[in-house]
């Protein structure tokens, strides 16, 4: 994705960030989730078991919890995971797909898509999941990463076959595994495609401003979402 850190004529990329700069964010949010999965199996005496944690109990997305007040679930919950196969799949996921975008979108772009995809994910879960059903995992936030790809691909005018590919994939895998949150993979992919065209299309003269009111107010929106479910 060379030709998105922004063309020769350009000082800035698509995104208006300046480009070639290192990743940053991405290891950093890679080094917390493996800090945090370390806590829970550590608490739990087995990293396989790791949900039988105290932490894992009081972090984990749980619709009920967040009705009785529990808010930080949905944003903690997505830096839990369930096992060591669960961390490394979302991690590799996140390695992959996030370096290059983190350099197209500036660090602070990329961070706010990150975590507003992750919101998405949780909103989806909110409104479609059980009350007393418990979901975690950063795979909202990379499923909204699996947007973001598709999105800058087409602004930059660059093939997206194998990039629609993967999402087909992952969300086909999604419906028939038992066990894997839909509604989180569903919510994170449609609310990480709506806040990257934000950022990537939005008007060069007032970008800022405009990028800056698109993710506030999806965020605004979410937050509503999420408080209307527990009406």
């Amino acid at each position: 994705m060379a030709e998105g850190y922004g063309a020769s004529r350009r000082s800035t990329t698509v995104a208006g960030a300046a480009p070639g700069s290192r990743p940053l964010v991405v290891p950093t949010l890679i080094v917390l989730n493996i800090a945090v999965y370390a806590l829970t199996a550590v608490q739990a005496g087995n990293p396989v078991y790791n949900t039988m944690s105290r932490l894992f109990r009081e972090l984990s997305l749980v619709p009920g919890y967040v009705h009785d007040g529990e808010w930080w679930r949905v944003l903690t919950s997505g830096f839990l995971h369930i096992g060591p196969i669960h961390l490394l799949v979302n991690m590799l996921a996140l390695w992959m797909l996030g370096r290059d975008l983190e350099i197209v979108l500036g660090r602070g772009r990329f961070l706010a898509l990150y975590f507003v995809s992750m919101l998405g994910g949780a909103a989806a879960v909110m409104l479609l999941n059980a009350p007393n059903e418990q979901v975690a995992g950063a795979s909202g936030a990379v499923f909204g990463l699996m947007g973001a790809l598709v999105v800058v691909l087409r602004r930059l005018r660059m093939p997206a076959g194998q990039a629609f590919g993967l999402i087909a994939i992952n969300v086909i895998i999604s419906f028939t595994l038992a066990g894997i949150s839909w509604q989180g993979h569903l919510g994170g992919l449609v609310v990480g495609v709506a806040a990257t065209a934000a950022l990537v299309y939005a008007p060069a003269r007032s970008r800022t401003a405009v990028q800056v009111a698109a993710l506030g107010g999806l965020t605004v929106l979410l937050v509503l979402l999420i408080w209307v479910t527990g009406l």
